[in-house]
């Protein structure tokens, strides 16, 4: 019945109710009547049933006792119902204690190997180990303290045995948690709220009994702890509950100086008395030594888990055992406390917290043994400094060894002990580290930690540009940083929060001067010492350090120490040595091998017409001989070296704030110079630290940060241009500022940009190719600045043929006009058409000039300044264009088309420009190197755009024939290619004259004969066996040509491939015969069908009205 109050009060009506149904499960021991008794028992109250409990259990113990097996299902019935019983009165009875529990331990035992559990249903196993754990709890005080007797050895030592068994072996979670369970029940250390032992002489029984099984739970235990993570979080936080309950109480420092002596066992208990170990003081040593073995496994197995809850288990067997074992474990004090301080930076809150509880009073106990305690107690115990001064020298000794041997997971662990080292000490780090030894140390062991690993080739081999545009600080990619003994990105956040926190604790003068002189001893520690130098500095100003309760609370320092401090960094890493470091192999190196792997007689060139890809292999250049392996080393360290360094001045400045301001003068120069860098970790570094500057000086963008300190950064350039040898970054920097601004620059720079071009006149052989970067900056930055109509009319023009594609055809005013043509051919109606032009022609009469003006000079009128500049380069670009140097080469042409698109606006200026430079652009275009074509050809199409007519007869003449003929003997080759094709130079230049064909012959308005001629050479590209892109760029080419000349290109189309027959309209009309008529499929009527379908099929053709 569910309702207490329906129940049975009375003992008597109880005795009455229950009475057959004992009765007749004494004489029937069946399961029905098993069950019928225990439902009977739930209608009886607690009362009735204590006072009916023995005979109640009678019935119950006598279907356990009658020999032979049973069924499984009746010994669990029965121990179901005992287990009521038991949860609901209290045993009185030693006996009844000792009689239940030896007959449940039989139960769980093997019949024929008592030593192992029984082979049974889990179930049955799960409701006698419940059973069990009740009885135990129904018994208190005296009576329970019998089970742990010497004279119950053995029956305690079966039980102890079988619960470890099941506990390790069994594959149901729940059989193992309760069994761990039931040990800790046994050891009088559950979970649950009430008291069982209630006097210290108490525990010193269980404990004195417990130390004979202490080696097997130890170990067995343990085994389950470290066992397979699969097994579940719950099975080893109890595990871990049972380990520190038993160590605990048989390691106990208040039973083991106990005054009294050690009892030798009575000669009455026989053989039973060879299995009792007394706990003499050797016994506890060798005990410890043990212990302190499995304690270490456990620590490294549990310390990192994945679970919150058993690295929370951990804090709290490290903070049982410190209270109670400080003394008997001392060898197992530094495992414990290091497990403790390997949680101070847990991620889960509740860890943290409770570690730092058990942390303080740890640090309280020995402040009170330090403070309270005797002088032999003073000197046998260290004060809380002392040992973690101690543990911290000793960890960081190991450091390196354990970072080099162990997997990640133990690195994590190790390092957030080191940290949680320093969190604890808290302002005594800068006590500790006074002392020279321990600084040595933690430093040493930092910069051996941090090794960057510099083998990778591909940081060298990264290219970075002066023209890439960032607009703000989140696009800024920051490259991860490899290192010689960790891969996890934790790892060296810890770390980095590692060096923060000794910046914030410690003494800033000390740790800087101490790890300068490290950057300044070795370049095996530089990148290192800088890494540690620059967290430092943050730290100190309290920028991303957490600070727990255990430690004393403190601020940062003030921030005339951390400008001081920083002065000095910045003034170390922008000297020379540090700052000016090789990056890139030397430029006649790349030239070298440059000529080798794109030599002319490898690849197709205009001008080499009869060379083909058929005509050998590509062989490919090593990048350097064996040699030079240490030399990229070197090359790789060194942009790590700046990397780090450029950091570090961004997180100087976030340090300082506005603080950071008057340190400007001195830094953004050098910060810009490395902008300018080849290297793209370099350059990318830069631009981070840049942003970082914006941001903590109060700028909104790098262009403001430019141009509000441009006065000096000018100057500077201006002064450095004079002494370039001395000085070779100077035009870097311009760039970086051009790069980076706007137009209120270009007053400023006009003169500095006078004296690039009078150097480069000067000394063009030797540092052309650095100004030259400076003039495709200054060119791309007046592009940005004044955008010409070039970009527009193109948009235009593709909106305009949109619009004409989409208009009706009118067929009868295509007649009308077509007439009107053949007439005025004949010189029928020429007249009176003539008088309409001259009455439409007349041009308005002049406005009248000033009479100021009548007979003065013709005075031409001044460029913008803009123009001006882009003229004076552009003549530059034309003698630049015949340099040998083949990179050189290709930056000129970059800095010529810019010129074009600037001079665009002005065509007076451009015209000439453009006469002038034709002669060294068609040699480019077909008597050079490859890359070279390609980009004059993409020069030749942007002149083509600006200025059209004026090279239509240069182009039909020079450079047409050249370009078809190379086509036409270049597609055989692609059409029969593979896949690798289209990674091959041939493929790019095919893809480029294609891609820009097209839309140049429209541009020019070409001639009948020079469209026949390229329409002959781009026809082979409309086959299908062609690669994709060069399909599609054919397509282009030909929907240029439509629009130049649709009926020639019909016609063209038609005979190819005719999709349709054309039936006359009217007898009188002849029939139409095309070539393409009836013609069956082949590879070229896809892309045919295409363009008929795009661009005439949509044309409607609407005759005209009657």
């Amino acid at each position: 019945m569910p309702l207490a109050m329906s129940q049975i009060n009375d003992p008597k009506i109880a005795f009455a109710y229950l009475r057959p149904a004992c009765v007749l499960l004494t004489k029937e021991p069946t399961l029905s009547n098993v069950e019928t008794l225990s439902a009977q028992l739930k209608e009886v109250n607690d009362v009735s049933l204590q006072q009916l409990q023995d005979y109640i259990l009678f019935p119950l113990r006598f279907v356990l006792k009658i020999p032979g097996p049973k069924k499984d299902n009746l010994v669990q019935a029965v121990a179901n119902a005992i287990g009521y019983v038991l949860e609901n009165t209290c045993v009185q009875s030693w006996d009844t204690l000792h009689d239940l529990f030896s007959e449940l331990c039989l139960c769980l035992c093997c019949p024929t190997d008592p030593g192992k559990p029984v082979d049974a249903s889990e179930e049955l196993k799960l409701s006698i180990l419940k059973c069990l754990d009740a009885l135990i709890h129904a018994t208190y005080g005296d009576i329970v303290i019998k089970l742990y007797e010497p004279v119950m050895l053995p029956g305690l030592g079966a039980a102890v045995s079988l619960l470890l068994a099941l506990a390790e072996k069994e594959k149901s979670r729940e059989i193992q948690g309760t069994a761990l369970k039931l040990l800790l029940v046994l050891i009088q250390q559950c979970d649950c709220s009430q008291e069982h032992i209630d006097c210290i002489a108490h525990r010193g029984t269980i404990g004195r009994i417990m130390a004979s099984f202490l080696p097997g739970i130890s170990t067995a235990v343990a085994r389950i702890i470290t066992g397979d993570i699969r097994q579940g979080h719950g099975v080893t936080v109890r595990a871990m509950k049972v380990w520190c309950g038993t160590v605990s109480v048989v390691m106990e420092d208040s039973q083991l100086q106990c005054s009294t002596p050690v009892e030798t066992p009575s000669p009455e208990l026989g053989r039973v008395g060879q299995l009792l170990v007394l706990r003499t003081e050797e016994w506890v040593k060798s005990t410890a030594t043990r212990l302190c073995v499995l304690l270490k496994k456990i620590i490294s197995c549990t310390s990192a888990h994945r679970h919150w809850r058993v690295r929370l288990a951990l804090v709290e067997l490290a903070d049982l055992l410190l209270q109670r074992c400080g003394q008997s474990l001392a060898e197992c004090v530094g495992s414990l406390l290091d497990a403790l301080v390997g949680a101070v930076s847990d991620d889960e809150p509740r860890v943290r917290e409770r570690c730092e509880v058990a942390l303080q009073e740890v640090s309280q106990r020995n402040q009170q043994i330090s403070g309270d305690g005797d002088e032999s107690s003073r000197n046998t115990s260290k004060t809380f400094t002392d040992v973690l001064s101690e543990n911290l020298h000793s960890l960081c000794t190991s450091l390196p060894r354990l970072m080099r041997t162990s997997d990640d997971q133990k690195k994590l662990f190790v390092l957030n002990v080191f940290l949680g080292y320093i969190k604890l000490l808290g302002p005594l780090v800068s006590v500790v580290l006074a002392s020279a030894t321990h600084l040595e140390r933690v430093s040493k062991a930092l910069m051996q930690v941090l090794e960057l690993d510099v083998m990778d080739v591909r940081i060298v081999e990264e290219r970075s540009y002066t023209d890439t545009d960032i607009e703000s600080g989140s696009s800024v990619h920051v490259h991860r940083k490899h290192f010689m003994y960790f891969t996890d990105d934790q790892i060296f956040s810890v770390l980095m929060e590692i060096c923060r926190t000794l910046g914030y604790y410690g003494n800033l003068y000390l740790l800087t001067d101490h790890f300068l002189d490290l950057y300044r001893q070795s370049s095996v520690y530089r990148k290192q010492a800088a890494m540690v130098l620059n967290e430092i500095v943050r730290g100190a100003a309290g920028i991303a350090v957490a600070t727990g309760k255990q430690g004393l609370s403190t601020g940062p320092c003030a921030e005339e120490d951390l400008r001081a401090v920083v002065e000095s960094i910045i003034e170390e890493y922008i000297s020379v040595n540090n700052w000016h470091l090789m990056t890139v192999t030397e430029e006649t190196d790349r030239d070298k091998q440059d000529q080798k792997l794109l030599s002319p007689s490898r690849l197709l060139s205009i001008s080499n017409t009869e060379t083909t890809f058929t005509s050998g292999p590509l062989h490919l250049v090593p990048f350097g001989a064996p040699a030079s392996t240490s030399h990229l080393h070197q090359l790789n360290s060194n942009i790590w070296q700046l990397c780090v360094q450029l950091e570090g001045i961004s997180c100087f400045a976030q340090a300082l704030g506005q603080g950071f301001c008057p340190l400007l003068m001195t830094s953004l120069y050098p910060v810009l110079e490395k902008a300018g860098e080849e290297s793209l970790l370099v350059s990318q570094a830069a631009l981070g630290c840049m942003w970082g500057m914006c941001t903590a000086c109060g700028y909104a963008s790098l262009k403001e940060l430019i141009n509000e300190n441009s006065d000096y950064l000018l100057n500077d350039i201006s002064l450095n241009l004079q002494r370039l040898s001395q000085h070779p970054q100077a035009p870097r920097v311009l760039a970086v500022m051009l790069t980076h601004s706007d137009c209120s620059l270009l007053p400023l720079v006009g003169d500095i940009v006078q004296d690039v071009l009078t150097a480069l006149d000067l000394s063009y052989d030797h540092t052309a190719a650095l100004f030259c970067s400076v003039l495709h900056a200054l060119m791309k930055a007046l592009a940005r600045w004044f955008p010409s109509s070039l970009c527009t009319a193109r948009k235009q023009s593709k909106s305009e043929q949109g619009t004409i594609n989409q208009e009706d055809f009118n067929f009868g005013q295509f007649l009308l006009d077509y007439r009107k043509q053949k007439e005025l051919a004949e010189g029928i109606g020429i007249e009176h058409d003539m008088e309409d032009t001259v009455d439409i022609d007349v041009p308005p009469p002049p406005e009248p000039e000033d009479v100021d003006d009548i007979g003065g000079p013709d005075v031409k009128k001044e460029l913008p300044n803009h123009l001006q500049i882009t003229k004076d380069v552009m003549e530059r670009c034309i003698h630049l264009m015949s340099d040998p140097n083949l990179r050189l080469r290709l930056k000129v042409l970059d800095v010529l088309e810019l010129c074009i698109s600037v001079l665009s606006e002005m065509e007076n200026e451009l015209l000439p420009m453009a006469h002038r430079c034709w002669p060294a652009l068609l040699q480019r275009l077909t008597a050079d190197d490859p890359l070279a074509v390609l980009r004059a050809f993409r020069v030749l199409c942007t002149l083509g755009e600006t200025c059209g007519d004026f090279l239509r007869r240069r182009v039909s003449k020079e450079v047409l024939p050249k370009l078809s003929s190379s086509l036409l003997l270049q597609a055989p080759v692609s059409a029969r290619a593979g896949p690798v094709y289209t990674h091959t130079l041939a493929f790019k230049l095919q893809l480029a004259v294609l891609e820009g064909l097209g839309s140049l012959c429209q541009r020019l308005d070409l001639g009948e004969e020079d469209l026949n001629k390229v329409c002959e050479a781009c026809l082979l590209y409309l086959s299908c066996r062609q690669p994709a892109r060069l399909q599609e760029a054919c397509l282009s080419v030909f929907r240029h040509l439509i629009q130049v000349d649709p009926d020639t290109f019909w016609f063209v189309l038609n005979e190819l491939h005719c999709p349709s027959d054309f039936t006359p309209p009217h007898p009188d009309l002849q029939p139409v015969h095309l070539s393409g008529m009836g013609r069956p499929r082949d590879e070229y009527t896809d892309n045919v069908m295409k363009l008929l379908t795009e661009e005439f099929q949509s044309q409607t053709i609407t005759m005209p009205s009657s």
